[in-house]
């Protein structure tokens, strides 16, 4: 299958410069192709890795990727879906966000072989222009007509838009154009919001290189939930990729709540399965949605290629725990993950009776509740039940001498921290 007809089928382009050359292309030749993205902070989150998981599939259908970390443009800011100028980050903030994205993009893309990925930064480049070379030498191929139509600057004529974000589009162009002729890079993807930015550079390179020089264009599609909300957001903020912001079972847990309606779009988009294996397991989702077995499915397709095997499987460990109730096969690290989002309660390790312990804590309001809900079963240690009021909680019930888990009914846990 060519590479264009297996994004089409996975529903994943939106726009094509010129759809019938593309093709051609491609089918002809191994191209080389770029995506970039802006060190605005020091991890990309899943809404960022839809363009790279399309440059993966060029990668594995034989084509040569580019990724591009802006080193230079991330010091001016995209304005696209901006309503308000970004705040500038210092060159040394810029600096450590470019150290950290390239460890992260090298981590999940480089791999061994003839079609390796190559990263590069344009800042490389463009700090070599001066501000006169800049103005006559590409300023100079700009129309301000055109560049005010682009929708990621008209969009910003009422509220505002400086000089700084509106030459935007011409450093990217830039980018294009060195990579044109220094990386024999021939196609630039990107998101839908990226297609003023992508046409722009084309219409420089041709103006450089003369009206037949054969470069394309395509983007994303934008990815909206079936409810209509942003893709990768959630009540807590941004699911990055980053452990550190969103651990992996976080991670893993967002794929695996998937709705029913957005499965198999994202399956389509975010993983390697094969037509075949998608198609069966969109059949279940009709017929056996209550296995969820294509949520599972991108769960795990998914932490795997962002964290790994063994981060993958102490997911699902974590995730089978707090379904059982066996919380005393974890880790501390592993229980520290499951219930980073649960009521926390931090107590020193002194020896107290039980009754005494979650009237302290503040899990039971007084003793007569306490008395009662131990006497009824409803308080369980460590997903042991708790049926003696005369009990005395000790250091030793410490998980990793660390971590005490208490469930008060069927759901509501408490995660009680010792000191």
């Amino acid at each position: 299958m060519n590479i264009i007809d297996e994004l089409e089928w996975r529903e994943a382009i939106n726009q094509q410069t010129d759809a019938e050359g593309l093709r051609e292309l491609t089918t002809t030749k191994a191209v080389s192709l770029y995506c970039g993205v802006d060190p605005t902070g020091d991890s990309m989150h899943i809404g960022h890795l839809i363009p790279f998981m399309m440059l993966k599939r060029f990668q594995l259908a034989g084509h040569r990727p580019v990724i591009l970390i802006g080193g230079a443009t991330g010091t001016i800011g995209d304005p696209s879906g901006r309503q308000s100028e970004r705040s500038l980050q210092t060159l040394e903030e810029v600096q450590a966000n470019v150290e950290a994205l390239t460890a992260q993009l090298k981590r999940l893309f480089i791999t061994d072989g003839d079609n390796q990925v190559r990263m590069v930064n344009n800042y490389d480049w463009t700090h070599k222009i001066n501000v006169i070379d800049f103005l006559r030498d590409y300023g100079k191929n700009f129309s301000i007509n055109t560049m005010l139509a682009k929708d990621v600057v008209s969009s910003r004529l009422d509220s505002g838009i400086s000089f700084t974000e509106f030459a935007y589009q011409i450093l990217q162009s830039l980018d294009y154009l060195h990579l044109y002729q220094n990386e024999d890079v021939q196609l630039q993807i990107g998101g839908s919001d990226q297609w003023g930015n992508i046409t722009s550079g084309l219409d420089l390179i041709r103006k450089k290189e003369g009206s037949e020089a054969k470069a394309f264009g395509l983007t994303i599609p934008l990815m909206l939930k079936a409810d209509g909300t942003k893709f990768g957001k959630t009540a807590g903020g941004a699911i990055w990729l980053d452990p550190n912001k969103t651990t992996p079972f976080e991670f893993y847990q967002f794929w695996a709540n998937t709705d029913d309606r957005d499965v198999v779009k994202y399956l389509k988009y975010f993983t390697f399965l094969d037509k075949e294996t998608v198609e069966s397991l969109a059949e279940k989702v009709q017929t056996e949605p209550h296995k969820r077995e294509a949520q599972k499915a991108l769960a795990e397709e998914m932490t795997k290629f962002v964290h790994g095997e063994e981060m993958l499987e102490q997911a699902k460990r974590i995730t089978a725990a707090l379904f059982s109730g066996d919380i005393r096969s974890l880790t501390a690290d592993e229980i520290e993950q499951g219930f980073k989002e649960m009521p926390t309660f931090t107590v020193d390790k002194e020896s107290k009776n039980i009754i005494d312990w979650l009237i302290d804590i503040g899990i039971e309001p007084s003793k007569r509740q306490a008395r009662e809900d131990i006497t009824k079963g409803a308080i369980s240690m460590n997903g042991e039940k708790v049926a003696d009021i005369e009990f005395t909680v000790t250091a030793d019930h410490a998980i990793g001498g660390r971590f005490i888990i208490i469930r008060k009914g069927k759901k509501n846990y408490s995660l009680v921290k010792l000191t």
